[in-house]
């Protein structure tokens, strides 16, 4: 099979053979203003051609910063929030073991990449110091501005736990930043200290940033193969370009959960059965809910992990409200397998299993998911993906990528800007005494 396959047979049911055709017209218009860059905020789609058009002299330099975290460090500190972090953290979670940040030092050959600057906890941040405990480690701090709260208040700590344990000079060479090209607080920080750094490119949005130097350093830190995972993206990037709908899986996608909005069906579902898709689900509820929930328009992205989740949400999603669709992305290949043990025995029902692998059953609990599932009145569509390999990876976060893209325009949505995210950051910075927010926190007060 191809690395991604987009699968509409279980929406018999809710999209006749005709609506297909019908919203093809608008379908190819939204690709054509993406790709021609006649769409809005046109000059955000510098992530279209990344997978073939980037920095190649940083891209070794993103190689070799790695090797040297990964010679002199155990611990690799990623400060950053929203896209800063969540790409890095998917790609990490979906390529290596579930348990990878876990195992002991002396069974890891790649440093622990661990995360910080995503939360304003700080039971979070004693955890994350406790474990970093006396071992090496360096820093990797992202942001564009350098001025986030989440992130800026989560360097200032590391920053001062490096020069603690290292000393000045020797905390700064354990500093790695990714931010803007010339402004901004962190590359006034570059300028003053001579951090190693990377470049956020000013026409990539932090959704769509995981193949720039703001997810590449870390996942490359944690051993994976960044060629093959830009290979990957490169290829998506070829067919999803130029093949019409029919061939196109990403287009397919886009037109699908458009036509099932239309009917009401505004609540989609991501949808995976291995553990570490979980992440995954996180990138793509950012992707879809900053590109298109604007203008009091959009789908509404949320998640669910199976079977686990069918104990919890599993009742809701077959007989609650039948405003949702779901999105099922299956692993054709997972990396390993368990068998059944054979005991001779049935005291737990399960003897009919014995000798079956446990993908074999998951594979099953699967298929009579989307069955019941589909005549409970819920739509689903399925994205099989090959395997969890950089290769595979690289062309899924593309398909992603594009088919959010075009659906924002098709749904006549701005899909790179996010004006709501500011609003509540002003409450916040007017609540906390930041300078200038006077007024508004007198307006606070006064409506409380």
């Amino acid at each position: 099979m191809s690395y991604l396959k987009f699968d509409a047979s279980a929406l018999k049911k809710y999209v006749n053979d005709n609506e297909l055709n019908e919203i093809k017209p608008m379908l190819n218009t939204a690709k054509d203003l993406l790709l021609s860059g006649s769409g809005v905020e046109s000059d955000m789609r510098q992530w279209l051609d990344l997978p073939t058009n980037y920095d190649k002299n940083e891209f070794n330099r993103i190689k070799q910063a790695a090797k040297n975290i990964q010679k002199d460090s155990k611990v690799l500190v990623v400060i950053g929030i929203g896209g800063s972090y969540l790409g890095a953290r998917m790609a990490i979670d979906y390529l290596h073991d579930s348990y990878f940040n876990y195992m002991p030092d002396d069974k890891r050959d790649f440093p622990q990449v661990l995360f910080a600057g995503n939360s304003i906890s700080g039971s979070y941040i004693n955890s994350l110091i406790k474990i970093i405990g006396d071992r090496d480690f360096s820093v990797n701090v992202i942001s564009k501005s350098g001025t986030t709260t989440e992130p800026s208040i989560a360097f200032r700590i590391f920053h001062k736990l490096l020069i603690e344990k290292y000393g000045l000079e020797a905390a700064n060479k354990r500093i790695y930043v990714t931010t803007d090209a010339e402004n901004g607080a962190l590359r006034q920080e570059v300028k003053a200290n001579g951090y190693e750094s990377f470049i956020i490119p000013n026409g990539v949005g932090g959704r769509y940033s995981v193949l720039t130097p703001v997810g590449l350093l870390p996942i490359a830190v944690s051993g994976v193969n960044i060629d093959e995972l830009m290979a990957g993206a490169a290829e998506a990037q070829a067919e999803y370009a130029t093949k019409a709908v029919e061939e196109n899986s990403a287009l397919q996608y886009a037109a699908y959960r458009n036509i099932l909005y239309r009917k009401g069906y505004t609540n989609e579902i991501f949808e995976g059965y291995e553990p570490n898709l979980r992440y995954f689900a996180e990138w793509w509820k950012q992707l879809a809910g900053e590109s298109e929930g604007k203008d009091f328009k959009g789908i509404y992205p949320t998640s669910a992990m199976f079977s686990t989740d069918l104990h919890s949400l599993g009742q809701y999603i077959q007989q609650g409200r039948r405003d949702l669709m779901e999105t099922v992305i299956k692993i054709q290949n997972p990396p390993t397998d368990v068998d059944v043990p054979i005991t001779g025995k049935n005291g737990d029902g399960i003897q009919y299993l014995e000798g079956k692998t446990m993908n074999y059953v998951n594979d099953k609990a699967f298929e009579s998911v989307i069955i019941a599932h589909t005549n409970g009145g819920v739509p689903n569509m399925i994205i099989n993906v090959k395997d969890q390999t950089p290769h595979t990876l690289g062309y899924a976060i593309y398909f992603f990528e594009f088919a959010i893209s075009v659906s924002g325009y098709l749904n006549g949505i701005n899909p790179f800007n996010q004006p709501g995210v500011e609003d509540y950051k002003k409450n916040m910075f007017a609540l906390l005494g930041k300078p200038g927010y006077e007024a508004l926190k007198a307006q606070i007060e006064n409506e409380k």
